[in-house]
């Protein structure tokens, strides 16, 4: 009985030893250096559970044993933490470190910048382009309706959760810079400060000029002038699609309510996504007496007041364009 005691006690301590060693071990290949050479962002599809995460990270040389890592994160109770999506991982990160960064739910965040001045089909044409973006558009919001702007997204965000924040930016931006407009301006609503705003954004791309085309507009609507802007022509010549032509003297005369060189006033609708730069423009416009602008060859405009003077620079214009 008693060499019999001794024995079972041996076997006890190796056991303890054996399972002591193993834990060790785990914990050591758990904890140590990936062979990961260098940094690199890694997706982890919706679903994955955690036999799938280790599989991924053993392909991509954060571990080298996934019965390791599916121990190593029970123990430390994070097997129910782990999520999915898109993260940047260190070089040489262990196992460990890359259970704690999925843990957070901190994924890498990418950007879609949308430019000024685009139609909304443009739009949404660049957005099914964009990379790491899922799932279907349901329809194109008109025109005039989305902020151009430069927006944050995770791998795997929705295509229609950008359209859907670009209008919801449209309409806070919108809200918020109406109440501080200039008092006695030629327009009533919200919709027609877009639907100017579209027309400025179109005429020109230089940033310090907006606020005096729109002065030249505001000039306009006070006194009843035509605005006589060539991107309305172009809009009511094409407005599926941009224009990808000159406009000649004969369109000038296309009849559509968004011509405003047979039309006075606004057009009915907005021709463009207009920025923040340009709805503001013309709620600031240019304290100026300028009704004329055009082309000055160096990618900007040459103002005038009077008719005499916007012809001298149509004639320079036009010198500059033939010479080129």
């Amino acid at each position: 009985m008693k060499r019999f005691l001794l024995v079972l006690g041996f076997l006890i301590i190796t056991a303890a030893l054996t399972i002591g060693g193993a834990a060790v071990y785990v914990y050591v290949q758990y904890t140590s250096p990936s062979k990961l050479a260098q940094e690199r962002d890694i997706i982890i599809p919706q679903g994955t559970g955690v036999r799938g995460i280790a599989e991924i990270f053993r392909r991509e040389n954060i571990i080298d044993e996934p019965l390791i890592f599916l121990a190593g994160v029970r123990v430390s109770q994070l097997d129910r933490s782990l999520r999915a999506g898109e993260y940047h991982f260190p070089a040489r990160v262990s196992p460990k470190q890359a259970a704690e960064i999925l843990a957070t739910g901190d994924t890498v965040k990418r950007f879609v910048t949308i430019p000024e001045g685009l139609r909304s089909g443009e739009i949404i044409d660049r957005i099914k382009l964009v990379d790491g973006l899922v799932g279907e558009i349901t329809e194109i919001p008109k025109d005039g309706t989305l902020l151009p702007e430069t927006y944050q997204f995770s791998f795997g965000d929705t295509k229609q959760s950008i359209v859907d924040r670009m209008r919801a930016a449209h309409d806070e931006m919108v809200e918020q810079l109406w109440p501080g407009r200039q008092q006695g301006l030629p327009f009533d609503t919200i919709d027609e400060a877009v639907i100017l705003a579209s027309i400025v954004e179109r005429e020109t791309g230089v940033a310090g000029e907006r606020s005096r085309v729109a002065g030249v507009f505001v000039n306009r609507l006070r006194i009843n002038m035509r605005l006589q802007s060539d991107p309305t022509v172009a809009y009511a010549i094409s407005p599926d699609k941009r224009l990808e032509r000159a406009l000649t003297r004969q369109d000038w005369k296309f009849e559509s309510p968004y011509n405003t060189y047979v039309n006075a006033g606004l057009p009915p609708g907005p021709i463009t996504n207009p920025g923040r730069e340009a709805f503001h423009a013309v709620l600031h416009p240019a304290a100026t007496k300028d009704l004329y602008f055009v082309a000055d060859g160096t990618g900007g405009h040459a103002f005038a007041q009077t008719l005499k003077e916007h012809n001298r620079n149509v004639a320079k214009w036009r010198r500059i364009r033939d010479g080129q």
